[in-house]
Formats: C-alpha cells, structure tokens, sequence
C-alpha cells in the first residue's frame, strides 16, 4: 500500500510544530548518510541560513546515496528526544537537475489553491 500524498513542507517549516505522524514532502541536498545508524541529513538554504532536515532511512534501505545530490522525501514526522523532528522516509528520490525555485512556486501555488478551494467549500456547506 502507498503512502499518502502528504503535504510539502519546505525544509525551514519542519520544526517542532509539525504534527507526530503528518504524513510530509521536503527536499533537500544529501549532505551526509550513515548506513549504520539509518540516518541521512538534508540541507537547504533559505534567505541566508542554511536548515537541515534529519531522515529516517530505515524503510528505503539499501539505497545508492549520492552526497551532494538533491533529494526528495515522502515521510511521516516523528518527534524524537534532544533531537527535533525528523522525517521517517517512505520514499527517497534522486531529483539531481530539478528546477528548485520552480518548485518553490509550484508549492506555494498549491497552498493558494488549497486555501481558495477550502474557503469556497466552506461557503457552499453554509
């Protein structure tokens, strides 16, 4: 069975906030993976800071880490002690050459016409 779609977060939005088990998207660049430990971190650069995203590889292993390559990921949230949120990976995709700023848009073109779409439910139910 496949996951849900799951909601596209944007690497500088999964913090503490983000519900235990919503199912997410993010992406980012590898910039580590320990096979021993299931552990990859993501990063990305948002304005001038850089946020990382820790993943739980567990449930894709064995896969052919790139470092340095982009990644996107569709997983759960988990909240861990001393550690922050991390993405409990169901699927882990090389997107390496993916348009980012694109994708940015496109996310938050989705977000306008869920909210619209939400906003014009609601009035029809009234």
């Amino acid at each position: 069975m496949l996951p849900n779609a799951g909601v596209y977060y944007f690497p500088w939005e999964i913090n503490s906030s983000v519900p235990e088990g919503e199912v997410l998207r993010t992406f980012g660049r590898l910039c580590s993976y320990d096979l021993a430990q299931s552990k990859a971190v993501l990063t990305a650069q948002h304005s001038s800071a850089q946020y990382q995203v820790c993943v739980d590889t567990k449930f894709v292993e064995p896969f052919q880490a790139q470092l340095g390559s982009r990644y996107v990921v569709l997983g759960e949230a988990e909240h861990r002690e001393g550690e922050g949120p991390v993405v409990k990976a169901r699927i882990l995709t090389c997107v390496e050459g993916m348009n980012v700023p694109l994708l940015e848009q496109a996310i938050q073109e989705q977000r306008k016409y869920f909210n619209e779409r939400q906003k014009w439910m609601g009035n029809s139910t009234s």
